[in-house]
């Protein structure tokens, strides 16, 4: 324990870095996690949706119209920040969006959760993943 003492003692710098890179890493790793526990793969979207989910695809209408995953709801990007009021029953009820390719879906999902969604799910790599399984897509009437 002394030989310990000792070296805390001559290499300050060297034992304050590695307890700063701890706690970097403990960080990275807790942000890693809950970012994780909010998306979602295909298979599991498709369960969800069994379920009941509501899924929404936040692309633009066109982009919908051209191929979308069966019974999700075009929902504009831009009204995530209103979707307390839009679509409040669904509160306590699983929610899963989607963009092209994950990055947009991620920062909706934090909006959700803050305007108190319980169950928000992103697709985890968008429509991207979806069409890479070879799921079906459908197209707008």
């Amino acid at each position: 324990m002394n030989a310990l003492q000792q070296h805390f003692d001559r290499h300050p710098l060297l034992v304050a870095a590695a307890l700063a890179a701890a706690v970097l890493l403990a960080i990275y790793e807790f942000i890693r996690y809950h970012r994780k526990q909010a998306t979602i793969s295909p298979q599991e979207l498709i369960r969800l949706q069994n379920h009941g989910a509501l899924v929404l695809d936040l692309r633009d209408g066109e982009a919908f119209s051209q191929g979308h995953i069966g019974g999700a709801r075009q929902f504009a990007a831009g009204d995530i920040l209103d979707a307390g009021a839009k679509l409040g029953k669904y509160k306590d009820k699983p929610l899963v969006v989607y963009c092209d390719t994950g990055g947009l879906a991620g920062s909706a999902v934090r909006q959700l959760v803050a305007q108190g969604f319980k169950h928000a799910f992103a697709l985890s790599g968008g429509l991207g993943s979806w069409r890479a399984e070879n799921l079906p897509l459908t197209k707008a009437s």
